[in-house]
């Protein structure tokens, strides 16, 4: 499995009991939905390599408790600390309405309301503490603030997220 083929569910953090069993903390919003997989992909050496699970359950809400098939003691589960946890992108929940992955829209033509086409989303900075859209228009480079009362719309079936951005904030790239 390549890694593009996948999403980041979290990582190995540490160990719960000497029979091996890990305590994985996951990054999402509902931890439930992920404690009755069948497998994960440990990123391991640079490779991801696919675990299987023999059981898990929820822990203190945003870690999930596994008993990975092969890992039976305490030196084993060392060897897995700290690696990072993936899964297929066709097994992330499908969002509607104005929910959206960052992945899903590379590609999607961002529109504003007030100027037309702004140009393609090429990918979304999340470095920050506000995420921006990364837009294409040609040689120019857009950055937009991803703020809930900026998107009007996702339109999954054209491939368009429609905009209202603040007058100024667009322009300010466009006309320099």
């Amino acid at each position: 499995m390549r890694k593009e083929d996948c999403f980041y569910l979290g990582k190995i953090a540490k160990k719960f009991s000497y029979k091996g069993e890990v305590l994985a903390w996951l990054d999402t919003d509902d931890p439930g939905l992920y404690q009755n997989m069948e497998s994960v992909f440990v990123e391991f050496n640079g490779h991801l390599v696919p675990f299987f699970i023999e059981s898990s359950s929820l822990h203190k809400n945003d870690f999930l408790r596994i008993r990975f098939e092969d890992i039976t003691n305490e030196d084993e589960a060392d060897k897995i600390m700290g690696c990072a946890i993936y899964l297929p992108l066709s097994m992330l929940p499908k969002l509607e309405g104005n929910k959206f992955y960052f992945h899903e829209i590379i590609g999607f033509t961002a529109e504003d309301q007030r100027l037309g086409d702004i140009g393609t989303i090429v990918g979304v900075n999340d470095t920050s503490s506000q995420a921006l859209f990364e837009i294409k228009k040609g040689d120019i480079e857009i950055l937009v603030p991803m703020i809930d009362h900026f998107i009007v719309k996702v339109d999954r079936e054209n491939k368009k997220i429609i905009l209202d951005t603040p007058e100024g904030l667009v322009d300010l790239y466009l006309n320099s």
